[in-house]
């Protein structure tokens, strides 16, 4: 029989100071989302439910969610979500974490002409394909990924989000010809993580698959892979558009002006950090 009950605001307060503890960033949001999650409540909700008293049948599945998370496993994967572009969508060790920032490229996309065919390639849990597709119900999808687990989730997230109008191709960057011939807009967040850099990552990040997390000694050898290869597949006057590592802005750039690209530029992310490169085939 259980005799100890403690208020939401007293187990949030030691969630959050233990979390601080072990070095996770923002514990108390860290609390606050996995309080959440455990009671089946949307997380501002708590703000209305403080003094609800908890006894050891919420606080038990709460400690274990926090411990894990202590140990460095994603809030992401505890969850089993992430939010993307107002979206909902499954997240697991198969794929890359989407980074808020991705978001950006999505809504850069968004602004140019519509494409009547996008490709998106090494989609991982299919994100920018998906929220493509949402914003350009008009367009033809295609999404590719190496990995078949990454797009086992991706295809997941498109049965989640009711999207059955995406082809998923398991390919080392772009799909085989008879798949789909020419595109307006090809999208990519490969990766560009420098080989030698992903030991210091943090250990949130490291739960990410190292396929896409490597991107070669430079991070930039899928990168320069994709360049003439998309060049062959973009319409002409079609978009490409890639997500960038930190500092890779004028290699990428030198990198396209040296193929048939014109209208090159880098786009910021929210720090003012190149983060994108768009380019236009000439």
């Amino acid at each position: 029989m259980e005799t100890t009950m403690m208020s939401l605001l007293e187990v949030l307060k030691g969630a959050a100071e233990f979390l601080g503890k072990q070095g996770v960033e923002s514990p108390r949001l860290n609390a606050e989302h996995l309080i959440a999650h455990v009671l089946g409540l949307k997380r501002m909700d708590l703000y209305l439910q403080f003094d609800r008293p908890l006894g050891e049948k919420e606080r038990g599945p709460l400690r274990d969610l926090v411990r894990q998370r202590g140990t460095g496993i994603p809030l992401q994967h505890l969850l089993g979500t992430v939010e993307f572009c107002g979206k909902t969508f499954r997240s697991d060790a198969r794929a890359l974490i989407p980074r808020p920032e991705t978001e950006l490229l999505v809504e850069r996309a968004l602004t140019y002409p519509a494409p009547a065919s996008i490709l998106d390639v090494a989609t991982g849990s299919g994100v920018i394909a998906l929220s493509l597709a949402l914003g350009r119900p008009e367009a033809s999808v295609t999404a590719t990924d190496i990995s078949p687990e990454a797009l086992s989730l991706a295809k997941e997230n498109a049965t989640l989000l009711g999207v059955d109008r995406i082809a998923f191709h398991e390919a080392d960057l772009l799909p085989p010809l008879e798949a789909g011939g020419t595109f307006g807009l090809i999208t990519a967040n490969l990766p560009y993580i420098p080989a030698g850099e992903i030991a210091g990552l943090s250990r949130e990040v490291r739960h990410d698959p190292i396929l896409a997390l490597d991107g070669g000694p430079e991070g930039l050898d899928l990168i320069v892979r994709l360049a003439p290869l998309a060049l062959e597949r973009l319409t002409p006057g079609g978009h490409l558009l890639l997500e960038i590592g930190i500092d890779q802005s004028e290699a990428v750039m030198a990198r396209l002006a040296g193929h048939n690209y014109r209208d090159i530029k880098a786009l910021p992310d929210y720090q003012g950090i190149p983060r994108f490169i768009e380019a236009v085939k000439g």
